[in-house]
């Protein structure tokens, strides 16, 4: 499997905070049968300002030490990029690292604010796409507002947007709202990918496979199969060819 969204660089965002943790959460995600992961450190100005070269060098440093304890893990990079009004900036300058190219368009991991959709964002949506960026909306199941009313998303799925669900949201580790919301999405074939958002060991591990046994079980392994493994190798896999 492919991890298109996990937290695995230490003392760079929320996730671990020093290599011990972060070879802890590589050794996971081998054990669960997760080959490829790309690290998406957050880039939220103010917060964690994170950007295309320091992401790249961690990654890059990460790797070396998997590749020294002979942990089976190859690493790409990206990056959770906040919805803020320094997008362009950010792009423009080149700060912003994306998956890879599909179809004419760079693919981008745009988180919304977990509380709310910001007025506006359809605008940022439609420039994006003018750029030739596609959006890939961060566990958009998770957003208060979407699982208040689902229908919030069909402007910007119309738009062009693509949708990660995190796996775990199926099983209900996020609540039951959550849970049907994202079962809602899957059933209207309207998730490309299906990622971990592994943070940590104990409660956010970088783990697939229960949900993809429960995905192929409850909706048919070929459904698994694209949103764990092709859909995710035709986003990313050019950076571990």
């Amino acid at each position: 499997m492919i991890d298109l969204h996990c937290h695995l660089l230490h003392g760079v965002d929320d996730g671990p905070d020093s290599l011990d943790e972060s070879l802890e959460l590589c050794r996971i995600a081998v054990a669960d049968g997760i080959g490829r992961a790309v690290v998406t450190p957050h880039i939220h100005p103010g917060r964690w300002d994170n950007d295309r070269l320091s992401a790249g060098q961690a990654c890059a440093a990460l790797q070396r030490e998997l590749d020294s304890r002979c942990i089976p893990l190859q690493l790409g990079f990206a990056a959770e990029v906040r919805l803020t009004e320094f997008i362009p900036e950010q792009i423009a300058e080149g700060h912003i690292p994306f998956y890879g190219e599909i179809g004419g368009f760079r693919v981008m991991l745009l988180e919304f604010p977990h509380g709310h959709l910001i007025p506006g964002s359809d605008r940022l949506i439609e420039w994006l796409l003018e750029q030739g960026i596609r959006p890939l909306l961060a566990h958009p199941e998770r957003n208060r507002q979407v699982m208040r009313d689902p229908a919030q998303l069909r402007p910007f799925i119309e738009r062009g947007c693509w949708l990660q669900v995190t796996a775990s949201s199926l099983t209900g580790q996020f609540g039951q709202h959550c849970r049907y919301v994202a079962c809602q999405l899957l059933e209207q074939g309207a998730v490309k990918v299906l990622a971990s958002d592994g943070h940590n060991a104990r409660t956010r591990p970088p783990v697939l496979s229960g949900v993809f046994d429960y995905v192929a079980q409850k909706y048919g392994r070929d459904l698994a199969q694209q949103l764990f493994v092709d859909e995710p190798a035709a986003i990313a896999g050019a950076q571990f060819r």
